[in-house]
Protein backbone atom coordinates (compact mmCIF):
# COMPACT_ATOMS: atom_id res chain seq x y z
CA UNK A 1 0.00 0.00 0.00
CA UNK A 2 1.39 3.39 -1.33
CA UNK A 3 2.24 5.77 2.20
CA UNK A 4 1.85 9.54 1.52
CA UNK A 5 2.51 12.48 3.57
CA UNK A 6 -0.27 15.63 3.34
CA UNK A 7 0.30 18.83 5.08
CA UNK A 8 -1.96 18.86 8.28
CA UNK A 9 -2.75 22.87 8.13
CA UNK A 10 -1.32 25.89 6.28
CA UNK A 11 -1.76 27.30 3.00
CA UNK A 12 -0.65 23.97 1.14
CA UNK A 13 -3.35 21.94 3.23
CA UNK A 14 -6.40 22.56 1.49
CA UNK A 15 -5.64 22.59 -2.23
CA UNK A 16 -3.75 19.47 -1.59
CA UNK A 17 -6.46 17.60 -0.09
CA UNK A 18 -8.60 19.13 -2.92
CA UNK A 19 -6.52 17.99 -5.29
CA UNK A 20 -6.07 14.28 -4.19
CA UNK A 21 -10.41 14.70 -3.94
CA UNK A 22 -10.21 15.48 -7.42
CA UNK A 23 -8.05 12.66 -8.51
CA UNK A 24 -10.40 10.25 -7.07
CA UNK A 25 -9.03 9.36 -3.52
CA UNK A 26 -10.19 9.36 0.40
CA UNK A 27 -10.14 12.27 2.32
CA UNK A 28 -9.88 13.22 5.73
CA UNK A 29 -13.40 13.98 7.14
CA UNK A 30 -12.58 16.09 10.11
CA UNK A 31 -9.29 18.30 10.62
CA UNK A 32 -8.31 16.17 13.34
CA UNK A 33 -7.90 13.15 11.24
CA UNK A 34 -4.23 12.67 11.31
CA UNK A 35 -5.00 9.24 9.47
CA UNK A 36 -6.89 7.99 6.29
CA UNK A 37 -7.13 4.63 4.77
CA UNK A 38 -8.28 4.73 0.83
CA UNK A 39 -8.98 0.55 0.67
CA UNK A 40 -10.13 1.04 -2.50
CA UNK A 41 -6.75 3.26 -4.08
CA UNK A 42 -4.40 1.22 -1.68
CA UNK A 43 -3.13 4.00 -0.40
CA UNK A 44 -2.74 5.38 3.20
CA UNK A 45 -2.16 9.03 3.78
CA UNK A 46 -0.66 10.67 6.97
CA UNK A 47 -1.28 14.69 7.71
CA UNK A 48 1.67 15.38 9.00
CA UNK A 49 3.52 19.59 9.89
CA UNK A 50 4.09 20.60 6.49
CA UNK A 51 7.70 21.07 7.94
CA UNK A 52 8.27 17.45 8.84
CA UNK A 53 7.06 16.00 5.81
CA UNK A 54 10.40 16.08 3.31
CA UNK A 55 12.17 14.22 6.36
CA UNK A 56 9.81 11.98 6.65
CA UNK A 57 10.19 11.32 2.81
CA UNK A 58 13.61 11.43 2.61
CA UNK A 59 14.45 8.87 5.10
CA UNK A 60 11.47 6.61 3.49
CA UNK A 61 9.31 6.19 6.22
CA UNK A 62 6.68 7.33 3.75
CA UNK A 63 6.74 6.46 -0.06
CA UNK A 64 5.84 10.06 -1.21
CA UNK A 65 4.17 13.44 -0.22
CA UNK A 66 3.83 17.19 -1.03
CA UNK A 67 5.50 19.75 0.45
CA UNK A 68 6.80 23.27 -0.88
CA UNK A 69 10.34 23.48 -2.53
CA UNK A 70 11.21 26.18 -0.18
CA UNK A 71 10.48 23.58 2.91
CA UNK A 72 12.07 20.87 0.54
CA UNK A 73 15.16 22.62 -0.08
CA UNK A 74 15.55 23.55 4.03
CA UNK A 75 15.18 19.91 5.48
CA UNK A 76 18.36 19.00 3.05
CA UNK A 77 16.29 15.55 2.65
CA UNK A 78 17.09 13.16 0.28
CA UNK A 79 13.37 13.32 -0.90
CA UNK A 80 13.06 14.07 -4.71
CA UNK A 81 10.92 16.81 -6.05
CA UNK A 82 9.20 14.59 -9.24
CA UNK A 83 6.33 17.56 -9.97
CA UNK A 84 5.73 21.20 -9.89
CA UNK A 85 1.88 20.99 -8.55
CA UNK A 86 1.59 24.71 -9.89
CA UNK A 87 -0.03 26.23 -6.67
CA UNK A 88 1.21 27.53 -3.24
CA UNK A 89 3.64 30.44 -5.09
CA UNK A 90 5.95 31.96 -3.24
CA UNK A 91 9.12 34.86 -3.66
CA UNK A 92 12.03 34.53 -0.64
CA UNK A 93 14.03 38.07 -0.86
CA UNK A 94 16.27 39.78 1.78
CA UNK A 95 15.15 42.78 3.50
CA UNK A 96 16.95 45.13 5.53
CA UNK A 97 16.33 49.30 6.82
CA UNK A 98 15.38 51.73 4.11
CA UNK A 99 18.72 52.78 2.12
CA UNK A 100 20.79 50.39 4.35
CA UNK A 101 21.43 47.57 2.25
CA UNK A 102 21.94 47.44 -1.52
CA UNK A 103 23.56 44.44 -2.38
CA UNK A 104 24.18 41.09 -0.65
CA UNK A 105 27.92 41.32 0.40
CA UNK A 106 27.13 44.36 2.51
CA UNK A 107 25.67 41.45 4.77
CA UNK A 108 28.91 40.01 5.50
CA UNK A 109 29.42 39.44 9.07
CA UNK A 110 26.15 40.67 10.00
CA UNK A 111 22.92 38.95 11.81
CA UNK A 112 20.12 37.66 9.11
CA UNK A 113 16.66 36.14 10.78
CA UNK A 114 14.90 34.38 8.86
CA UNK A 115 12.24 30.90 9.18
CA UNK A 116 14.22 28.64 6.80
CA UNK A 117 17.72 28.81 8.17
CA UNK A 118 19.12 26.02 6.10
CA UNK A 119 17.66 27.93 2.61
CA UNK A 120 18.80 31.21 3.66
CA UNK A 121 22.57 29.86 4.86
CA UNK A 122 22.66 27.33 1.79
CA UNK A 123 22.20 30.06 -0.67
CA UNK A 124 24.73 32.61 0.93
CA UNK A 125 27.43 30.31 1.24
CA UNK A 126 27.34 30.07 -2.68
CA UNK A 127 27.14 33.85 -3.08
CA UNK A 128 30.75 33.41 -0.49
CA UNK A 129 28.66 35.61 2.01
CA UNK A 130 29.60 35.13 5.55
CA UNK A 131 26.33 35.50 7.86
CA UNK A 132 24.94 34.73 11.52
CA UNK A 133 21.48 33.55 10.67
CA UNK A 134 19.18 34.10 13.51
CA UNK A 135 16.62 31.11 13.21
CA UNK A 136 12.97 32.06 14.23
CA UNK A 137 9.42 30.31 13.96
CA UNK A 138 7.65 33.01 11.58
CA UNK A 139 6.97 36.88 11.74
CA UNK A 140 10.89 37.49 10.97
CA UNK A 141 10.03 41.06 9.89
CA UNK A 142 10.39 42.50 13.57
CA UNK A 143 13.99 41.20 14.02
CA UNK A 144 15.49 44.10 13.19
CA UNK A 145 12.87 46.89 14.99
CA UNK A 146 13.73 44.36 18.19
CA UNK A 147 17.70 44.49 17.87
CA UNK A 148 17.93 40.95 16.98
CA UNK A 149 19.25 40.86 13.45
CA UNK A 150 20.63 43.36 11.22
CA UNK A 151 18.27 42.08 7.64
CA UNK A 152 15.74 39.55 7.43
CA UNK A 153 15.22 36.73 4.71
CA UNK A 154 11.43 36.24 3.72
CA UNK A 155 8.92 34.99 2.01
CA UNK A 156 7.07 38.02 -0.06
CA UNK A 157 4.39 38.70 -1.93
CA UNK A 158 3.03 42.14 -2.56
CA UNK A 159 5.88 43.82 0.46
CA UNK A 160 3.67 45.75 2.40
CA UNK A 161 4.29 43.55 5.60
CA UNK A 162 7.50 44.60 5.56
CA UNK A 163 7.21 48.42 4.29
CA UNK A 164 4.72 48.47 7.56
CA UNK A 165 8.06 47.47 9.92
CA UNK A 166 10.30 50.05 8.00
CA UNK A 167 12.36 47.91 6.00
CA UNK A 168 12.60 47.20 2.00
CA UNK A 169 13.85 44.44 -0.33
CA UNK A 170 17.56 44.55 -1.51
CA UNK A 171 19.66 41.68 -3.44
CA UNK A 172 18.24 38.86 -5.85
CA UNK A 173 15.80 36.33 -5.19
CA UNK A 174 16.59 33.49 -3.08
CA UNK A 175 14.27 31.06 -4.40
CA UNK A 176 10.38 31.04 -6.25
CA UNK A 177 8.79 28.32 -4.32
CA UNK A 178 5.35 26.02 -5.19
CA UNK A 179 3.84 23.12 -4.23
CA UNK A 180 5.86 20.30 -4.96
CA UNK A 181 5.56 16.28 -5.38
CA UNK A 182 7.99 14.30 -3.90
CA UNK A 183 9.52 10.84 -3.56
CA UNK A 184 11.40 8.69 -1.23
CA UNK A 185 14.63 7.91 -3.23
CA UNK A 186 13.98 4.99 -5.11
CA UNK A 187 9.97 4.92 -4.85
CA UNK A 188 9.59 6.74 -7.64
CA UNK A 189 7.59 3.88 -9.70
CA UNK A 190 5.23 3.18 -6.61
CA UNK A 191 4.26 6.77 -6.59
CA UNK A 192 3.27 6.83 -10.57
CA UNK A 193 0.03 6.12 -10.33
CA UNK A 194 -0.61 9.05 -8.12
CA UNK A 195 1.46 11.34 -10.24
CA UNK A 196 -0.76 10.14 -13.19
CA UNK A 197 -3.58 11.33 -11.16
CA UNK A 198 -1.97 14.77 -10.31
CA UNK A 199 -0.81 15.76 -13.68
CA UNK A 200 -4.55 15.31 -15.09
CA UNK A 201 -6.22 17.20 -12.17
CA UNK A 202 -3.46 19.88 -13.70
CA UNK A 203 -4.40 19.57 -17.01
CA UNK A 204 -8.59 19.53 -16.49
CA UNK A 205 -7.46 22.76 -14.24
CA UNK A 206 -5.66 24.40 -16.72
CA UNK A 207 -7.48 23.28 -19.72
CA UNK A 208 -10.94 23.50 -21.28
CA UNK A 209 -12.28 21.76 -24.37
CA UNK A 210 -12.65 23.94 -27.86
CA UNK A 211 -15.73 23.14 -29.85
CA UNK A 212 -16.19 24.62 -33.28
CA UNK A 213 -17.36 24.26 -36.79
CA UNK A 214 -14.40 25.67 -39.28
CA UNK A 215 -14.44 26.46 -43.36
CA UNK A 216 -11.90 23.53 -44.90
CA UNK A 217 -10.05 26.07 -46.45
CA UNK A 218 -9.36 27.54 -42.91
CA UNK A 219 -8.46 24.30 -40.90
CA UNK A 220 -4.82 25.37 -41.17
CA UNK A 221 -5.18 28.74 -39.73
CA UNK A 222 -7.54 27.86 -37.50
CA UNK A 223 -5.48 25.05 -36.21
CA UNK A 224 -2.56 27.27 -35.36
CA UNK A 225 -4.72 29.57 -33.10
CA UNK A 226 -5.72 25.83 -31.33
CA UNK A 227 -3.22 23.75 -31.43
CA UNK A 228 -3.97 21.91 -28.34
CA UNK A 229 -1.34 19.73 -26.30
CA UNK A 230 -0.70 17.54 -29.31
CA UNK A 231 -2.91 17.99 -32.15
CA UNK A 232 -6.42 18.84 -33.07
CA UNK A 233 -8.73 16.80 -33.71
CA UNK A 234 -10.86 17.48 -37.35
CA UNK A 235 -13.28 15.25 -38.63
CA UNK A 236 -15.75 15.96 -42.00
CA UNK A 237 -19.38 17.41 -41.85
CA UNK A 238 -22.02 16.71 -44.03
CA UNK A 239 -21.21 19.93 -45.64
CA UNK A 240 -17.75 18.62 -47.37
CA UNK A 241 -17.00 22.37 -47.10
CA UNK A 242 -17.18 22.36 -43.52
CA UNK A 243 -15.32 20.55 -40.49
CA UNK A 244 -15.41 20.14 -37.09
CA UNK A 245 -12.52 20.80 -34.75
CA UNK A 246 -11.84 19.79 -30.98
CA UNK A 247 -8.96 20.79 -29.11
CA UNK A 248 -7.36 21.49 -25.74
CA UNK A 249 -7.02 25.64 -24.95
CA UNK A 250 -5.41 27.23 -21.64
CA UNK A 251 -8.35 28.66 -19.51
CA UNK A 252 -6.65 31.86 -19.18
CA UNK A 253 -6.86 32.06 -23.30
CA UNK A 254 -11.09 31.66 -23.81
CA UNK A 255 -12.14 34.90 -24.95
CA UNK A 256 -9.71 35.78 -26.78
CA UNK A 257 -9.23 32.52 -28.42
CA UNK A 258 -12.94 32.70 -29.43
CA UNK A 259 -12.61 35.97 -31.10
CA UNK A 260 -9.87 35.08 -33.00
CA UNK A 261 -11.48 32.24 -34.51
CA UNK A 262 -14.94 33.80 -35.15
CA UNK A 263 -13.07 36.62 -36.59
CA UNK A 264 -11.12 33.87 -39.06
CA UNK A 265 -14.56 32.60 -40.02
CA UNK A 266 -15.31 29.74 -37.22
CA UNK A 267 -18.77 29.37 -36.47
CA UNK A 268 -20.59 26.99 -33.08
CA UNK A 269 -17.84 27.87 -31.04
CA UNK A 270 -18.96 25.82 -27.74
CA UNK A 271 -16.52 25.78 -24.57
CA UNK A 272 -16.68 22.84 -22.05
CA UNK A 273 -14.88 22.37 -18.75
CA UNK A 274 -12.67 19.05 -18.02
CA UNK A 275 -13.41 17.09 -15.33
CA UNK A 276 -10.91 14.69 -15.16
CA UNK A 277 -7.79 13.71 -17.78
CA UNK A 278 -5.31 11.51 -18.68
CA UNK A 279 -2.24 13.16 -21.05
Amino acid sequence: MLRVAVPNKGILSETAILMLKEAGYATRRDPKDLHVVDDVNQVEFFYLRPRDIATYVGEGSLDAGFTGLDLLIDSRSKALAVEDLKFGESTFRFAGPLGKFSNLQQLSGLRVATAYANLVSDFLAKEGVNVTIVELDGAVESAVRLGVADAVADVVSTGNTLRQAGLEIFGPVLLKSTAQLISAPGKLGAAEGLLRRLRGVIVAREYVIFDYDCPAELVEKASAITPGIESPTVSPLRDPEWVAVRALVKSEDINSKMDELYELGARAILVSAIHAARI
